[in-house]
């Protein structure tokens, strides 16, 4: 009766931990939209050309995190992909010199 308990407890953890790998993917995916909110309104609040290029790898950086999560919720089936968001392209390096 031993060995029964022990497996049940097994597949109870697999399946715990999928969910706290999905809530974590889920919470960093929340907190990347957010730091590319502000890192946009940063970027169109400054003036001086040495805190634009700051802004400008900022958002760039925070957008390749997004799209690496957007990749990992993929990969566990987390987003169907026809709901999936795509991110547009553009940063604004390429608005600015567009």
């Amino acid at each position: 009766m031993k060995t029964y308990f022990s497996h049940s407890s097994r597949i109870n953890q697999t399946l715990s931990e999928k969910e706290i790998e999905r809530n974590a993917l889920l919470a960093d995916l929340e907190k990347t939209k957010r730091a590319l909110e502000i890192a946009y309104a940063g970027f169109d609040n400054v003036t001086e050309p040495d805190l634009i290029d700051c802004y400008i790898y900022e958002v760039n950086s925070v957008l390749k995190r997004y799209k690496f999560l957007m990749e990992q919720a993929a990969r566990i089936a987390l987003l169907p992909e026809e709901d999936s968001v795509s991110l547009s392209t553009e940063t604004p390096a390429t608005s600015l010199i567009g």
